[in-house]
């Protein structure tokens, strides 16, 4: 019984230390070492235990980060109630061709039912989110065929158009949003983003107004109603717009530029040199 009690406790103890070790070697990006040392501590882990769970997810997380999504899913799917297994089955099921798994695990990382509009919704924006153009652009149809009017629907259809340039869709989906949505400043933002890439300067204009007024913290509506002025002759409000993009992103490429050839063109050259040797200084470096 004794020799019985003590082998018990030499496998705890030898699987602690693979655990232990496989933990660390994961924190050291040393993912198939952590794998090896991992799988073996699983072999004498209480299924029921905290170091368990840990070891399978990070197991999952391991060949996750690999690009071994096949090999992940199985381990990631032993522990579905953690919020790190969710994320990573979400894109793991998408690697492998999955979408239904996939807008499932996502809907599970938000509390959400899977096949709902919302759920749908929630899906499409993760996907979106590291360019799984095609298949949000599924996901998100599919809530709007549930609910027509669902916020941020239309506007998320609307970032995938403009995404593949074609703008007039994309405008036509950033004005539905607004129609549900009229407080919604980042579709103000991106339906007049759309008019200025149309090169419609006096149509974006509006737009980014409204987007400012609605999120003045925000530096992307206003470098880009600067860029209007510009474009437009109105070197007096481009500055004044411009200057504002600087206080809130005072290393912005797009707004030093502008504002540097604003004040040029204002007669106000030394300022606006001085700006235009900053925009060079704030070029990515060229590799030797």
């Amino acid at each position: 019984m004794l020799c019985a009690v003590l082998a018990m406790l030499l496998l705890a103890n030898a699987a602690s230390q693979q655990h232990q070790r496989g933990v660390e070697l994961y924190k050291q990006q040393k993912y198939s070492e952590a794998i090896s040392a991992l799988q073996e501590a699983v072999k004498s882990e209480d299924p029921n235990s905290v170091d368990y769970k840990e070891s399978v997810l990070v197991i999952g997380q391991s060949y996750f980060m690999l690009s071994q999504a096949p090999k992940a899913i199985p381990w990631l799917e032993k522990v579905r109630g953690v919020n790190e297994a969710n994320y990573m089955l979400g894109y793991a099921y998408l690697q492998t061709k999955q979408l239904e798994q996939s807008e499932a695990a996502f809907a599970r990382l938000f509390n959400l039912n899977p096949g709902t509009a919302q759920g749908h919704l929630l899906a499409a924006q993760m996907m979106l989110k590291k360019e799984y153009e095609e298949q949000a652009l599924q996901e998100v149809q599919q809530a709007l065929k549930l609910d027509s009017k669902l916020p941020e629907a239309h506007f998320l259809l609307g970032e995938i158009h403009i995404f593949r340039g074609q703008l007039d869709d994309g405008i036509a989906d950033m004005q539905q949003e607004l129609a549900i949505n009229p407080n919604f400043a980042l579709a103000w933002y991106r339906l007049g983003d759309a008019y200025t890439r149309k090169e419609s300067w006096d149509d974006a204009v509006p737009n980014l107004q409204r987007a400012v007024w609605l999120n003045p913290d925000y530096s992307g509506p206003y470098i880009l109603l600067g860029k209007c002025y510009f474009k437009q002759g109105n070197y007096s409000n481009a500055e004044g717009i411009l200057r504002r993009a600087l206080l809130l992103d005072p290393k912005n490429q797009s707004a030093t530029y502008l504002l540097g050839q604003t004040l040029m063109l204002e007669g106000k050259k030394e300022e606006g040199k001085a700006l235009l040797e900053k925009w060079k200084e704030l070029q990515p470096q060229q590799p030797n």
